[in-house]
């Protein structure tokens, strides 16, 4: 508490200190921004900003403003970049004062640092929920969700416990693990732990190692480095330019050379119809892709296309046709498939036989360990929590005609 009202008192001082000189010469005030955002919470109240708003899905927003209306009191959620040089100084304790202070409405204010996961929060004149139940169910969020959980996941669980009646209690759901992280308490003396405003712990034991932050009105874990969503959402951006680019270049060259083929007969007519086939599905997919999974579905029948093409060359020459390894069926992104197909444990599963899947290197050895793999990311979570038609058919590697199901309109299903 003392630290939290040292912070809260600074915050004003640095306000008062530096509003005249920023007002006269027109830049935004911390009152300012802080005015500009409470006006939008007074409309809306999850307040995301623009920085993010093209990152987070509107289906996780969605869901954020439905769990919090549950709860049957005001709630404020605000979602922004924060750094040291901004009108906060970074630190989500100005934002809550500031924010609070400007909206002046009984509640409960909440803010994230969208390149985190660690809700910060405060409440106004509300009686009908306790600092215990509060501290609680933001504990059991961070744990429920893990370290790969989005801010909208980990606020949008913080208020469904808080919905729940009763104190949550610690999860007993196993924990995905940041990377390792050390610390020693207690040892014979030698460990001493200094703490500083700001939040940081340093632990002096055998050799330099790196404790956990506890800033906020709750214990946190320390934050492991990311790139913020505004930067990742345009590196995404870019990346799916690219893959247009030259996912189109390659649609024009395939069909320049199917158009050159000459017609043959026997297994070399079966290739030459069924790169016919694919290379149609990947011009109506192409044209009508919407996101990256479904550009990458033109991809995957263009090189669908270019086997059979190959396989047609060959039969024409009279020599045996090569059959090349698919596409990664979790992320055909990562390139070929290695070794055998690999079989796929699935709980709860109703399907008759199992399921086996061309994987990459990188996929296989993830698995081994008992990892998820890097899945091609889809619209909340990998792409086969979808449903479309890349998610039920893996990319087409479980047996299914990817030419055929698009052509029969099963690419809008």
């Amino acid at each position: 508490m003392r630290t939290r009202f040292l912070l809260t008192c600074l915050a004003a001082a640095l306000t008062m200190m530096i509003a005249v000189p920023a007002q006269a010469g027109g830049t935004a005030t911390p009152a300012d921004r802080a005015r500009a955002i409470a006006t939008a919470l007074s409309k809306d109240g999850l307040y995301i900003d623009p920085a993010y708003r093209t990152a987070l899905p509107q289906k996780l927003r969605d869901d954020v403003k439905a769990k919090a209306k549950a709860l049957g009191y005001p709630t404020y959620t605000i979602i922004l970049p924060l750094t040291p040089s901004d009108e906060f100084e970074g630190k989500e304790s100005n934002v809550l004062t500031l924010v609070e202070d400007a909206l002046r409405k009984p509640g409960l204010y909440v803010v994230v640092n969208g390149g985190s996961r660690f809700p910060w929060y405060e409440t106004r004149e509300l009686p009908q929920v306790s600092e215990e139940k509060l501290r609680a169910s933001r504990s059991r969020a961070l744990d429920d969700t893990g370290y790969d959980a989005g801010p909208t996941e980990v606020v949008a669980r913080m208020y469904e416990l808080l919905a729940a009646p009763g104190i949550p209690k610690t999860s007993t759901r196993p924990q995905s693990k940041p990377p390792a992280r050390y610390s020693e308490e207690g040892g014979h003396g030698g460990i001493v732990a200094l703490s500083i405003v700001g939040g940081l712990i340093v632990l002096i034991g055998l050799g330099l190692v790196i404790g956990r932050i506890r800033r906020g009105p709750a214990a946190e874990r320390e934050k492991a480095f990311r790139i913020p969503p505004h930067v990742a959402a345009t590196v995404a951006s870019e990346r799916r330019r690219r893959l247009e680019r030259e996912t189109t270049a390659e649609l024009t060259t395939l069909g320049s050379q199917l158009a050159a083929l000459p017609s043959t007969d026997g297994p070399g007519l079966r290739h030459q119809q069924a790169a016919l086939d694919d290379h149609a599905a990947a011009g109506k997919v192409l044209d009508a892709s919407t996101d990256l999974v479904d550009l990458v579905g033109a991809m995957v029948l263009l090189d669908k296309g270019r086997r059979e093409y190959d396989a047609a060359v060959a039969a024409a020459s009279g020599r045996p046709a090569r059959v090349g390894q698919e596409l990664c069926a979790f992320n055909p992104l990562h390139g070929r498939a290695s070794g055998k197909p690999t079989q796929i444990a699935a709980d709860g599963s109703t399907m008759p036989v199992p399921l086996k899947l061309p994987l990459c290197t990188e996929c296989r050895q993830a698995l081994r360990r008992g990892q998820a793999p890097a899945s091609l990311p889809g619209n909340d979570g990998p792409y086969w929590y979808d449903d479309s038609l890349w998610a039920r058919t893996f990319y087409g590697t479980t047996g299914d005609d990817l030419a055929e199901s698009v052509s029969r309109g099963e690419l809008s299903k």
